[in-house]
């Protein structure tokens, strides 16, 4: 055999050996695929159709065109909704975010016990979104709560902070900022890729702490803040169980807590105007878009990268 027969028997040995693997690993993905489809593009694609139809999960959906989506901007309760939503954000994200990376610089100084003070810190966050915390929190700040035992060791007589409509979002906020773990492990992350050597040569100048903090670790750690808020800034969008669980699934008094999310799902499970609700559902996907896109652009002015 020649040295060329030879170098082809190769080729299409290896030819058969890449196609066997390439056969295997698709099976091995192939549970992957049909999760892909079936549980998300599947609903994905099926929910934007009854976004343009009147469906009541019994009868067939009907269409009706752009009638859901006009009536997102005559919906007044919808457009409470989204304020308290929108408060919601705005308040508890940036608050989230400062006391995680505050929390973050102390753990930055090489406590004793890192390792459990990180997993102590992070633990709320795996928790905060659980029914089990709703129900805690509940409890803390209920008319007969722990907040209001603290209060009254001081004589000061405490009201039912949940069920006042002009308190009731600012336990929820508290809630939220309470579950500052995720973006303080990645502060604390990014606090450890930052050059000693920059602060070194600072102290050596004369420069301030609150100097060093404002020119070297903001502009160094710029891009984690923006991944941090980012992703913050949606799951805040998102939060839903927190105030089904805390208001019993009524958005509260006077709909102080009527989430976005909490008000879509009483269209849909509540009220079966599945239509309705799939329309809420894709406009709530444009308001995240809308402000994602926000934040990348406005990152340009203040976000820094080493390169």
């Amino acid at each position: 055999m020649s040295a060329l027969d030879e170098l082809r028997r190769l080729r299409r040995s290896g030819t058969a050996v890449r196609k066997r693997d390439n056969k295997a690993a698709f099976w091995f993905l192939a549970p992957w695929f049909a999760g892909l489809l079936f549980v998300t593009i599947g609903p994905v694609a099926a929910s934007f159709g009854l976004g343009f139809t009147k469906y009541n999960l019994i009868q067939p959906p009907k269409f009706i065109g752009l009638d859901n989506f006009g009536r997102i901007f005559t919906d007044e309760r919808l457009h409470n909704a989204l304020g308290v939503t929108f408060t919601y954000v705005l308040v508890s994200v940036p608050l989230q975010l400062a006391f995680a990376l505050g929390v973050a610089m102390l753990l930055d100084r090489g406590l004793r016990g890192l390792a459990f003070y990180r997993s102590a810190f992070y633990l709320p966050s795996l928790l905060g979104s659980s029914v089990a915390i709703a129900v805690l929190w509940t409890q803390i700040f209920g008319a007969e709560g722990m907040v209001n035992r603290v209060l009254a060791l001081f004589g000061i007589q405490g009201k039912g902070w949940i069920s006042d409509p002009d308190t009731a979002l600012s336990t929820l906020i508290v809630l939220n900022v309470w579950t500052f773990g995720a973006p303080m492990i990645i502060f604390l992350a990014g606090l450890r890729q930052i050059p000693a050597v920059y602060y070194e040569a600072a102290a050596i100048d004369g420069v301030g702490r609150w100097s060093r903090f404002r020119h070297i670790t903001l502009p160094l750690l710029s891009p984690i803040i923006f991944f941090n808020l980012v992703l913050q800034i949606i799951h805040a969008f998102q939060s839903f169980t927190q105030a089904f669980v805390v208001s019993g699934g009524t958005g509260g008094p006077s709909d102080s807590t009527m989430f976005y999310t909490l008000y879509l799902y009483q269209q849909g499970f509540s009220r079966f105007d599945m239509g309705y609700a799939s329309a809420l559902a894709w406009f709530l996907l444009l308001i995240i878009g809308a402000f994602t896109a926000i934040n990348f652009w406005a990152a340009r002015f203040w976000v820094f990268y080493d390169d």
